[in-house]
């Protein structure tokens, strides 16, 4: 299980499915390649799978944190994280769908999270938002066949139909 906390009420949800999990791991690596390693685009990320984020009351845990490197400056080899993620990335499921759209965006948004991903397994889609004046605005949806190139990762794209094979 993994157990969240958000305005004072604990979220227990159960690990995710082989699908879901695997399109973390893939999105994980594609990203991690350009944006954190630098191997294939311009790097300056660091990137977490399944970080627990420690923010004033709340604890969430999101699928996939990313702090740019000029904020965070050095990664930090602790038990939760207390600094807000830059981006966050929620892969639904049925389990987490109905929190990760409601109760956690508006947690993240609280937090100046300044760019969420939903990526959707089953329906091939990933929807980017940009928090704009306390709202999520969206920024763009990536599907079927189309190559990713959503902010704030849209130097360097990767096909979608990737995440999936």
């Amino acid at each position: 299980m993994v157990a969240e906390l958000v305005g004072g009420t604990l979220h227990l949800h159960p690990r995710p499915g082989s699908r879901r999990g695997r399109a973390t791991l893939k999105l994980g690596s594609r990203l991690d390649d350009r944006f954190d390693d630098g191997t294939s685009g311009p790097g300056g990320w660091f990137f977490a799978i399944e970080p627990e984020l420690h923010l004033g009351n709340d604890v969430l845990v999101p699928d996939i944190g990313g702090w740019r490197r000029e904020r965070m400056g050095e990664f930090p080899n602790v038990p939760a994280i207390e600094l807000a993620p830059d981006w966050v990335c929620e892969v639904l499921s049925p389990g987490t769908r109905r929190f990760d759209l409601g109760d956690k965006r508006a947690a993240y948004g609280a937090y100046g999270v300044g760019h969420l991903w939903f990526v959707d397994p089953e329906a091939r889609l990933i929807e980017a938002f940009l928090l704009r004046e306390g709202a999520w605005v969206l920024a763009g949806p990536a599907q079927e066949e189309d190559e990713v190139r959503l902010v704030p990762f849209d130097a360097a794209g990767f096909p979608l139909a990737s995440l999936w094979s």
